[in-house]
């Protein structure tokens, strides 16, 4: 292509983004089109290509029209716009020759599956909106025909599959759907298998994201001038789900986070959420959001009983021998896994892949011994219970024949400041919140005053015998 048939199709563009600039406005233009750049002109076709997937995707999908008709308001043999994801290292290609500039990208790209065409009546597949928006990963493995129920995880089941059923349109029967358990209890299981069952079909826009992920998102959208398309993105999921929403950290975050949950749940899009605890107890979020997390269905996935670790550790045998026919792990094993190993699921996963990497490398059958020896270090004291700062606060309160309100006030009678000096020592070495998060929990109150009750609490204890049996017999209520 000679020069100067390079600056007319460049005088075309400029007269192009003009139109689309005065059509869709201006904040629209600069979030959409303003790294759009043109590739090339051949034929009935227009190449044009943006910086990222994210971008394509919302394009192809909301501005297909608009953009081939200011193309065609140029040039009227035009009918196609093919629109590709341009190399982030490579700079804006100059107009040239159509097949030449796909044969670069295919050089660039290794594996090209040709440009993706652009239509008036362009549509995205649902699996491919999850990729295009920044989806976090998703495990093939983790679907509900491999979900195992006991009764500690029956409600949390229930309500998930509900939501995953659901069609566009249908009202919601609770939202946000919170679900909270401790590590390896289910919960990312449970979210990933909403994903794909709402994947499955052309119905409904299904996003899974971890918090680290939206943070991610959030932070480089504003590094690229692209806010307004990342929030319009996410308003515009029918189910948008969130895992391990306790690492939601910085304030802009948190205040992006509660603007998209509120815009969903208003227009009747459905959230789910799930956290290591309940909203109640998410210090670092502001009230507003733990408030909206709060007014969903919070169902709590408890501690696996030996009969469901049983059935889980079936279940993973079963799927060994998917690939590994030969695998066998007698039912005594399996027994005397389920009651050993009581931490969580991916220590029962760990330890039947401990097996089959022993059974398979030795060419040794599994025996009771072998698996004692394999798994000795999975084999934990059990786990002590959990222990919240209101519960502290209730006890300490009930012995002390004080309330809970004096415990929090601003008090310092004699009667109020031994017995919250005691609860500030129960709760710093009882629970794993900081000092900071317990002087919050305490009226708001500075982390060196929650030091200081901990030392004179620890300080006491060593020579009051009375007070020492107290924050015992203290402990010993709030542990069983």
């Amino acid at each position: 292509m000679t020069s100067n048939a390079a600056a007319t199709e460049q005088d075309r563009w400029t007269r192009v983004k003009g139109r689309l600039r005065s059509t869709v406005g201006e904040d629209v233009y600069s979030s959409w089109f303003a790294r759009m750049d043109l590739e090339a002109v051949s034929d009935e076709s227009v190449h044009l290509s943006v910086p990222t997937r994210f971008l394509k995707s919302w394009i192809q999908t909301h501005y297909a029209e608009r953009v081939l008709t200011c193309w065609q308001a140029e040039l009227p043999a035009v009918h196609r716009i093919d629109l590709t994801v341009r190399s982030p290292m490579r700079c804006a290609a100059p107009v040239k020759d159509a097949k030449a500039t796909l044969d670069e990208r295919r050089n660039d790209n290794g594996n090209h599956r040709g440009p993706t065409e652009l239509r008036a009546v362009a549509t995205v597949p649902v699996s491919a909106s999850h990729e295009a928006l920044g989806g976090s990963p998703l495990d093939p493995r983790l679907t509900f025909a491999s979900f195992v129920m006991g009764r500690s995880n029956t409600l949390a089941h229930a309500a998930a599959r509900q939501v995953a059923e659901g069609r566009r349109g249908d009202s919601v029967m609770f939202n946000p759907l919170y679900i909270h358990a401790g590590v390896g209890l289910g919960k990312t299981h449970l979210l990933q298998a909403v994903t794909w069952a709402g994947n499955s079909g052309p119905e409904r826009k299904v996003l899974y994201l971890t918090a680290e992920k939206f943070m991610y998102g959030f932070v480089a959208a504003l590094k690229t001038q692209t806010a307004l398309a990342f929030k319009e993105a996410l308003r515009g999921i029918d189910v948008l789900v969130i895992d391990d929403l306790q690492f939601l950290q910085g304030k802009s975050t948190q205040a992006e986070f509660c603007h998209t949950l509120n815009a969903l749940i208003d227009a009747g899009r459905q959230v789910v959420i799930a956290a290591d605890r309940p909203p109640s107890d998410l210090e670092s979020l502001d009230d507003r959001v733990r408030s909206r997390l709060a007014g969903g269905l919070v169902v709590e996935m408890g501690s696996l009983g030996e009969e469901l670790r049983l059935e889980i550790l079936k279940s993973r045998v079963a799927a060994a021998r998917v690939h590994h026919a030969s695998f066998d792990v007698p039912l005594p094993v399996l027994e005397y896994l389920a009651r050993a190993i009581t931490h969580n699921g991916r220590d029962l996963e760990g330890a039947i892949n401990r097996l089959l990497a022993h059974s398979k490398l030795n060419a040794q059958p599994v025996t009771l011994e072998m698996a004692e020896r394999e798994v000795r270090d999975l084999v934990r004291p059990q786990e002590p219970k959990r222990v919240k700062i209101e519960d502290i606060q209730r006890v300490v309160a009930r012995q002390y024949n004080v309330s809970r309100s004096d415990l929090l006030s601003s008090r310092r009678t004699a009667n109020v400041v031994r017995p919250r000096q005691v609860a500030m020592y129960l709760a710093k070495t009882l629970t794993l919140r900081s000092l900071p998060e317990i002087g919050r929990r305490f009226g708001g109150r500075d982390h060196t005053t929650v030091l200081h009750a901990v030392r004179k609490i620890e300080a006491l204890v060593s020579k009051d015998l009375t007070l020492s049996d107290e924050v015992e017999l203290l402990k010993r209520q709030l542990q069983d």
